[in-house]
């Protein structure tokens, strides 16, 4: 007789992550394993790890620590959740900063400021929510039904040359780099 345990997975998770590159990889493990073991789709995963990525990026870039830390010093936070229905959020927290988000209209040659454009192009939606402590919360909507992958053609066209074939899987290879 087999023995079946049945496993929780969580549908939120909350990490500090510091204010710098040295969390970024770590947060992005996280992050695949659980929505793996809940049993997202795999371009979901994906859409949401870059996500991820982008967000944490440009609070480390743009924004301060939380908290009293200087620059440098201290976390920001990262969080996600799946709801009952399926909606996947990503969210990261930072201390503020002398700048708003928002998408950049980068030149041709530019070396950033396409992260945002990004988020707009895989995302549901996405938004700004500020706090009365001085905290900034950029939060994005990656899927709203697990009934479908979702993962905008458009964007997935500009960005896949012709010549690459679009069975390769990238993204756990990524995941070392940070």
């Amino acid at each position: 007789m087999a023995l079946v345990v049945a496993q929780e997975v969580p549908t939120s998770s909350s990490m500090a992550v510091p204010h710098g590159p040295a969390g970024v990889g770590e947060a992005r493990h996280r992050m695949r394993d659980q929505l793996r073991t809940g049993g997202m789709s795999e371009s979901v995963i994906d859409d949401a790890v870059l996500i991820l990525s982008e967000l944490l990026s440009n609070a480390c870039r743009h924004g301060r620590p939380l908290g009293d830390s200087l620059a440098g010093d201290g976390d920001v936070r990262a969080a996600w959740r799946v709801e009952p229905t399926g909606r996947l959020t990503v969210e990261v927290t930072d201390g503020g900063g002398p700048t708003r988000p928002v998408p950049a209209t980068p030149s041709v040659t530019a070396h950033g400021g396409r992260g945002l454009n990004i988020i707009t192009a895989l995302a549901e939606d996405w938004g700004v929510r500020d706090d009365a402590r001085g905290e900034v919360t950029v939060w994005v909507v990656v899927q709203d039904d697990t009934g479908s992958a979702h993962r905008r053609d458009d964007f997935a066209t500009r960005v896949t040359a012709p010549s690459v074939s679009a069975d390769l899987d990238f993204a756990d290879a990524f995941d070392d780099l940070d």
